[in-house]
């Protein structure tokens, strides 16, 4: 068997495998919480009676994988030039309010005006990544320490702005602090006519957010980056190896520099798909913690855009089930025990599964090497 085929297979298993452990170290928690696991795992895929409730699920779960996706691969470049960019969450924090408040002020051509907000967000969430990638060329400060800290000042200042001078027009009864209402122009459509091409009625609420295309294209562009360019070969082989690749040409600083911005651009436009496809503002009950599930869907994805995918589907496949779980009198909690062991079983699979293919080519390299070697023939 090819090598690459034993190893993609290998990993496949290991995955199915941690998936199923993580099953069953689930259901001992529902058990221990008094509840069925198998009602626990029937309301997993209770998307409801109707055609209508149906769509609305799907939408649900593809609108929690989207803003995920995108912060996997944010993180995911990070990974590949062995950085640890924790900052993603103040990152697209920052950046989602920033794009907010210019796509108040900036008003023009639809097209044109979503353009504009999604190149904003890509530059704050490049620029405040790019002090840490400085701290850490500059200074050899740890961009886990740094991106940490950075978190806390990013997401205070957009406290701060939020309340201050991107404050807008609350509602009548509206608690939460908000920035202006974006204009029609500046909504991203949906996708609810995918529905329609099987057969489904429109789902309820917003439908189905259009930077799913966004997302799509992200990932393409990424994957064509980082595998079939001399960038993304840098970035892999200085993460591997940083003496060797420096040593072979390759700037360490500015590929450290280059990787941050990079994903920081990514990690801005996290928040995009929920302001311009459902809230179309930013307010004080933003969604938080995209950034640090990014993490967790990037390893869950071993960096890869389409392994990413998966996982925040998976992921989001989850988080949809919290309705349900709850209608069924059963503890939401569950979900996070799944996602928390899923992940942590995934990253020692893919350890034992890397070592066991890396033990197999070794001994198929010893055999080809006992081949090849001549015999000496004694007189």
């Amino acid at each position: 068997m090819p090598a690459g085929l034993y190893r993609a297979l290998l990993t496949f298993a290991g995955a199915v495998a941690a998936i199923v452990l993580a099953i069953a170290i689930s259901s001992v928690a529902i058990i221990a919480a008094g509840a069925s696991p198998g009602d626990a795992f029937a309301a997993f895929f209770n998307f409801g009676a109707t055609d209508r409730t149906l769509a609305t699920g799907l939408a649900a779960m593809i609108n929690r994988a989207v803003p995920l996706f995108i912060a996997g691969l944010a993180v995911a470049v990070g990974f590949r030039m062995n950085l640890f960019n924790i900052g993603v969450e103040g990152q697209y924090r920052l950046a989602a309010i920033c794009a907010a408040y210019v796509g108040t002020v900036f008003v023009g051509p639809s097209w044109l005006q979503i353009t504009v907000i999604i190149l904003v967000a890509m530059v704050v969430g490049g620029l405040y990544a790019l002090i840490p990638a400085l701290m850490k060329t500059g200074r050899g400060v740890s961009e886990v320490i740094s991106t940490i800290m950075l978190n806390f000042i990013a997401i205070n200042i957009a406290s701060f702005l939020v309340r201050g001078p991107f404050a807008g027009q609350r509602a009548e009864g509206q608690l939460a602090n908000t920035t202006q209402t974006l204009p029609q122009s500046a909504w991203f459509p949906n996708l609810n006519w995918i529905f329609g091409a099987f057969g489904l009625p429109a789902p309820r609420g917003g439908g189905l957010w259009g930077f799913l295309l966004v997302a799509v294209v992200l990932g393409v562009v990424l994957w064509v980056v980082l595998e079939r360019t001399r960038f993304g070969f840098d970035i892999k082989a200085s993460g591997l190896n940083a003496t060797a690749a420096v040593a072979s040409g390759v700037n360490a600083k500015k590929m450290v520099i280059s990787a941050m911005v990079l994903s920081g651009a990514i990690a801005g436009l996290i928040g995009l798909p929920e302001i311009l496809g459902d809230k179309h503002a930013f307010n004080s009950g933003f969604t938080p913690g995209l950034g640090y599930l990014g993490i967790a869907v990037a390893l869950l994805g071993r960096n890869k855009p389409v392994g990413i995918a998966i996982a925040a589907l998976l992921f989001g496949f989850l988080d949809r089930a919290q309705g349900p779980l709850q209608i069924a009198g059963l503890p939401s909690s569950v979900i996070v025990i799944m996602q928390g062991t899923i992940v942590l079983l995934v990253v020692i699979a893919n350890e034992i599964t890397g070592r066991i293919a890396v033990r197999r080519e070794e001994r198929y390299a010893a055999r080809q090497l006992g081949r090849n070697t001549p015999v000496e023939v004694g007189a």
